[in-house]
């Protein structure tokens, strides 16, 4: 049963779900700090700060974090302009690489949404992980947000990963991984930490390694921008069940 929460938008009420595919307050902070040079209010300024150093450290370097942010904030404000914001696909971004995932039975709402995601300005990589089902798995928001908390958690207090250059979703039980590893090693701890995290039923691995050539280049879209992610161009998956 889905709860209800007190927000609305446009006249609806909003789901908890549906609550987590907003833009928040931090992403739009962030892209005020990194993308529009701060908007100038003391307070903004300070948190401006701590995540201009956190972005100078990960991998991909401050240009490239500031980067990913605008590509965010484009990208939710053309979904939600196009009525794909709350339609359950959400997208995390790494270096220019989308990764869409949710859940969702309309098929036009999928397309729009990849369509969206290939027209952005310095995106160079769609990967479609949004699951097509007549029956949206509903209630498992709550679930999905702690299974997050407690990888990131075990991510960032693991000595032999730098947890600061990987960005995590959690679908319905499902973890999907987008980064950038140091190492093969380093790769496999990460999805070992995922797949030991409580109440995961499956890990999908979309991180690739520093040195990966995908880094520089762009992928061309599929003809007439259709799935993003085929058998034949896909990258290569590390997805593992849970026993």
């Amino acid at each position: 049963m889905v709860v209800a929460t007190k927000a609305r938008r446009h006249g609806k009420t909003m789901t908890p779900r549906q609550l987590r595919r907003r833009p928040s307050g931090l992403l739009l902070a962030a892209a005020c700090a990194l993308a529009a040079g701060g908007c100038t209010p003391v307070g903004m300024v300070v948190g401006a700060g701590a995540m201009v150093g956190t972005a100078a450290a990960e991998e991909r370097g401050l240009d490239g974090a500031a980067r990913d942010v605008e590509i965010k904030v484009t990208l939710l404000k053309r979904f939600d302009e196009k009525g794909v914001l709350f339609r359950g696909i959400a997208a995390t971004i790494m270096e220019g690489r989308v990764l869409l995932t949710g859940q969702t039975s309309e098929t036009a709402v999928l397309d729009e949404a990849v369509r969206i995601a290939w027209s952005i300005d310095g995106v160079k990589e769609v990967i479609n992980e949004v699951v097509l089902t007549p029956e949206p798995a509903t209630g498992t928001a709550a679930r999905d947000a702690l299974i997050e908390a407690d990888l990131r958690t075990a991510l960032t207090f693991d000595g032999e990963v730098l947890a600061i250059n990987y960005a995590l979703d959690v679908e319905d039980g499902v973890v999907y991984l987008l980064g950038i590893a140091q190492s093969e090693a380093e790769q496999r701890r990460v999805i070992a930490h995922a797949r030991g995290t409580d109440y995961v039923r499956r890990v999908v691995d979309h991180s690739i390694l520093k040195t990966d050539r995908r880094r520089a280049h762009r992928r061309t879209p599929p003809p007439g921008v259709g799935p993003a992610a085929t058998p034949d161009t896909a990258p290569a998956t590390a997805e593992e069940a849970r026993p």
